[in-house]
């Protein structure tokens, strides 16, 4: 979906809606503005490093209006909405979104967030599981769903929603990438255009597009289990506490996830032989 700049010197504010979990977004010009929540003024502190360290693929952090709500700069483009459309499915897609994911990995790496930072998550999760695999902790997105990939002519230019960036691994954020993105479900579950390709190619094509190392190669099908098992508790636990989940939860995630679940534990060492078949 494209917003486009409305032509008034002042122009009136326009919702922006999305998957529902956030209410009260709106555009106003070049600018979006979003309710304060706990974890804001961290967030506003991580796009800020990304800009200074060369990553422009991502809103500008503004601060805080007169009427206490966050202010981001607006990033034009295209946002594909479910069922994602063909023209999504193409390996030059995952291409794009694997250098953008390593641009944010390489900016990101060795910023030391505010000693008080404080970072969202899922409403009601206890189930956090992110490790390290070995590799240093940096700071990631961990929600490349597609509302929140940003196209422009075709190809994934910037991403938008950092509210549950937190630190991670790296290996974490990518299996999160390649959850939506290959996809790591069930082909009941993908998008028709999805249905029938090929995997453990796509997860190879991303992997080279990033420069995955042989560690991550190796970490990234346990890496991936773990976060669809994560998944599933989470989702199953926000449901119960938070109405935009249930509904998310009532709409096909209940079924979703442990197909998902399933689908990675029959898959998964098809993807891992591809993976690591050059090493």
């Amino acid at each position: 979906m494209t917003y486009q700049h409305p032509d008034t010197a002042t122009p009136a504010e326009v919702p922006l809606v999305g998957d529902g979990v956030t209410q009260g977004i709106t555009r106003a010009g070049d600018t979006v503005r979003r309710p304060v929540r706990p974890f804001t003024m961290t967030v506003q502190a991580y796009l800020a490093h990304l800009h200074a360290a060369g990553f422009p693929h991502a809103p500008v952090p503004l601060g805080i209006d007169d009427q206490g709500r966050e202010v981001l700069s607006f990033v034009p483009g295209d946002v594909p909405r479910e069922p994602l459309p063909p023209e999504t499915a193409g390996e030059e897609v995952l291409v794009g979104l694997a250098r953008l994911v390593r641009g944010l990995h390489d900016a990101a790496q060795g910023w030391a967030p505010p000693q008080d930072a404080v970072w969202g998550g899922i409403p009601g999760a206890s189930a956090t599981g992110s490790t390290s695999d070995g590799e240093p902790v940096v700071v990631g997105h961990r929600d490349y769903c597609p509302g929140n990939v940003v196209f422009r002519d075709g190809l994934p230019a910037a991403l938008i929603d950092f509210d549950l960036a937190k630190p991670t691994s790296k290996v974490d954020d990518l299996a999160n990438a390649l959850y939506y993105w290959a996809p790591l479900l069930d082909p009941e579950d993908r998008s028709p255009a999805f249905a029938g390709l090929d995997i453990p190619r796509r997860v190879a094509v991303f992997a080279g597009a990033y420069g995955m190392t042989a560690g991550q190669r190796r970490a990234l099908v346990p890496s991936a289990t773990r976060m669809i098992h994560r998944f599933h508790v989470n989702m199953r636990a926000a449901a119960e506490v938070d109405p935009a989940f249930r509904r998310m939860w009532d709409e096909g995630v209940k079924h979703r996830l442990p197909r998902a679940e399933a689908w990675i534990l029959r898959e998964g060492p098809a993807i891992e032989a591809r993976l690591t078949a050059a090493l």
